[in-house]
């Protein structure tokens, strides 16, 4: 089982935060309006803390197997590198951006909650989920943030590598 989500050193190599969507930026819910079209709820306090960590040098790249406008808005709204949609093996795809970056996957941080994301979780440096995350996806990943997907849990990671930084 993943320890909670604290600041330390095995956070302070990480150079590349990469976030599953559904589930970890969102709280998991879709919204349908009367026209068919799906909307998705973000919490402001993740834009904040993708926002200071960029500031700080960090590369941030949302990952996810969706297709939404509303997902593609979100990334432009806060200046997220690189928004990778429609994407099935989030592994291969990762592995190529972190090289593209001059990165290795030891150096990237990805927090998912979903079966989906268990290869990548597997390789990355540090493996992050979310207490609403799937059993599976808790039993590989390293931390596991106090706050649930959809809700600040990215806001808190997002804290926990700056803090480990300055350490």
């Amino acid at each position: 089982m993943p320890k909670i989500l604290t600041p330390g050193p095995h956070l302070a190599g990480v150079r590349m935060l990469t976030c599953d969507v559904d589930g970890v930026l969102t709280d998991g819910g879709l919204y349908y309006d009367a026209n068919g079209y799906a909307m998705a709820r973000f919490h402001v306090l993740d834009g904040m803390g993708l926002k200071r960590l960029q500031a700080a040098g960090f590369r941030t790249c949302f990952v996810t197997q969706s297709h939404s406008p509303a997902i593609a808005a979100r990334a432009r709204a806060l200046g997220i590198d690189l928004c990778l949609m429609g994407v099935e093996d989030k592994h291969d795809v990762v592995a190529d951006v972190a090289g593209e970056f001059g990165f290795t996957l030891a150096e990237v941080c990805h927090i998912a909650d979903d079966v989906n994301d268990l290869s990548l979780l597997r390789a990355v440096g540090v493996s992050v989920t979310v207490p609403n995350g799937m059993p599976e996806v808790k039993s590989v990943c390293r931390l596991i943030t106090s706050i649930p997907g959809g809700s600040g849990a990215v806001r808190e990671l997002c804290e926990a590598i700056l803090a480990s930084r300055a350490t």
